[in-house]
């Protein structure tokens, strides 16, 4: 259903819209998770497989990262035309977006496919667990095309308002995904390939149907005369927004890359643990970035209706959510992280659990001060404050980093780990201080 979201207490409107965006998440982080946990438990050698598939994963969130920033992008151009009852370019926009989505996507396809290897080797994979690794990344990237489209067509429903359909779509896939995991893993044995097809197949049924679906919906929203189909002016009014965005995603995904190069180095166990800790991880922060989604549509759409007091209101709420958000990922990652560390593992590890407990109980108490930051990203990003918005975000990463290669010299691993809360606290407090500085306010 496609939501205005100008109109209504905005508290209550951005509880209304962030939960089923909040259940979206929770079942794509599921099954993501659920890759790594079969692998984990079924795979001939588990914690070999657990160790390719985590190698692996920073360079497929660089093709992930391309199609969030594209999401992101086109999101904010259609939610400020929404707001401002411009339907005619508001179409418009949707299908230049979809169409230079099909060219990006392809080319990514083929250079990914083409350089997989050398990707792994740039980041010193281990011998032992490259021949997985490669196999994984090359299936992964094969269906790169059906996980960017979803991602597009996702931002687009939740830049009109509309954040339940992705949800179902959602919940479909990642089910399917799981049930297919277990049969292609323990079931039929193809270890690390078959969650990759498994993601392939399922990932790809969703991106035909969510496309279907949205066809339909435009439909439904009357504009007077016919939009046209492309515009090279709505074009690179989409990449003011989606290139900074795709910049900022995937300069996190290539920190990522340097950070995981840094643990390859300490061998196959360590990389194990971490690959655990850090899809859970994962799952904490993706939900606090689902919630700066929600407040950058909602400010995007504000914006277009300049109303820069609903916008204030709605960070507000944001704030209070992603607060309340993260007690329960602090409890679950501080005092259980042996236990979650454990759902990965079918043999005994003490190497690599003692990375992952160590892992999550380190950057687990500055959930609160993260969950802060990617909400006030948001309202930059929805707002067009994006040279703001990067300098925040690349700040929190450049230090991440950096503080990886320097404090691992005299604390090994630790020292990667306490990158983390620093880098966060220091990207938050400039987020905060931007938002204060009223860079994101519309002029009237």
């Amino acid at each position: 259903m496609i939501r205005d979201l100008t109109k209504g207490e905005p508290r209550k409107i951005l509880w209304q819209f962030t939960i089923p965006m909040f259940i979206s998440v929770a079942f794509q982080q599921l099954y993501n998770i659920a890759d790594s946990v079969i692998v984990g438990n079924f795979a001939e050698n588990g914690e070999d497989g657990l160790a390719a598939v985590g190698a692996s994963y920073p360079i497929t969130m660089i093709f992930m990262a391309i199609a969030m920033g594209c999401n992101v992008g086109c999101a904010v151009v259609i939610s400020q035309l929404f707001g401002a009852k411009r339907y005619r370019e508001m179409k418009t926009a949707v299908s230049t977006t979809l169409l230079g989505s099909l060219g990006l996507s392809v080319i990514l396809t083929v250079l990914g496919i083409l350089f997989s290897r050398k990707m792994l080797l740039m980041i010193h994979t281990p011998e032992n667990i490259f021949g997985d690794a490669d196999l994984y990344l090359r299936i992964y990237i094969g269906g790169f095309i059906f996980l960017f489209f979803y991602n597009v067509v996702t931002g687009i429903f939740t830049a009109l308002g509309d954040s339940r359909t992705p949800l179902y779509f959602l919940i479909g896939s990642s089910l399917s995904n799981i049930a297919l995991d277990w049969v292609f893993v323990a079931v039929c044995h193809w270890d690390v390939a078959g969650v990759a097809w498994a993601t392939f197949i399922c990932q790809g049924i969703a991106c035909i149907l969510a496309m279907l679906t949205l066809r339909r919906r435009l439909k439904e929203v009357v504009c007077e005369g016919k939009a046209p189909v492309f515009s090279s002016h709505m074009l690179r009014r989409i990449a003011i927004f989606a290139i900074p965005s795709i910049l900022q995603q995937s300069f996190i995904s290539v920190g990522n890359i340097f950070i995981q190069s840094l643990v390859n180095g300490f061998g196959s166990s360590v990389i194990a643990g971490y690959s655990a800790a850090v899809k859970i991880n994962t799952f904490a922060v993706t939900c606090f970035g689902t919630l700066g989604n929600a407040v950058s549509s909602f400010t995007a759409q504000n914006i277009g209706a300049k109303s820069n007091e609903r916008v204030k209101q709605g960070l507000r709420a944001g704030h209070l959510m992603g607060l309340l958000i993260s007690v329960p990922f602090f409890l679950l990652c501080f005092f259980q992280s042996p236990l979650l560390i454990h759902l990965f593992m079918n043999e005994e590890s003490a190497t690599a659990l003692e990375t992952g407990v160590e892992f999550l109980r380190i950057v687990a108490p500055f959930y609160f001060v993260v969950s802060l930051k990617l909400a006030t990203d948001g309202l930059l990003r929805g707002s067009g404050a994006m040279s703001w918005f990067m300098v925040a975000t690349f700040a929190d990463l450049i230090i991440r980093v950096v503080l990886g290669y320097v404090l691992t010299a005299p604390f090994g691993t630790t020292g990667i780990w306490m990158s983390w809360p620093i880098g966060w606290v220091i990207g938050t407090a400039l987020s905060l201080a931007f938002y204060a500085k009223g860079v994101w306010k519309v002029k009237d």
